[in-house]
């Protein structure tokens, strides 16, 4: 399956983070989300109801960022995965979360971690 929704920058503030500032004050974080599924259904039907909709899965998303803490990034990109597949029509997900403030002593362009879950075209067929 090659078809593919994607939704990229998607940028919330939450209070996730090892160190007691980064839950104290909060910071950005940015969220890629491509979501792999048969999108023929809604091409055919040219209805919403037939595919992801992209502005409540980004709704979904945001909550899960301004939600409850974890101290990894790790864990907030597998909940957010876990969130875009569970739609059955997903059968896939490169979830990206970007840490653009992340407390590094050195100039840096960006900090972010990857998971791939699922049937994604590349990453070896299937992954966890």
């Amino acid at each position: 399956m090659t078809d593919r929704i994607a939704l990229r920058g998607l940028r919330a503030r939450g209070h996730h983070g090892v160190f007691d500032f980064e839950r104290r004050e909060g910071q950005d974080f940015v969220v890629d989300a491509v979501l792999y599924l048969d999108l023929a259904p809604a091409a055919a039907s040219d209805d919403v109801a037939d595919t992801v909709h992209y502005g409540l899965l980004a709704d979904r998303l945001v909550a899960i960022v301004t939600g409850e803490p974890v101290d990894l990034i790790e864990t907030l990109a597998e909940r957010l995965a876990a969130e875009c597949t569970a739609d059955p029509r997903v059968r896939g997900v490169e979830l990206t979360v970007h840490k653009p403030s992340a407390p590094i002593e050195h100039e840096f362009a960006d900090v972010s971690v990857t998971v791939v879950r699922g049937a994604v075209p590349g990453a070896g067929g299937a992954a966890r």
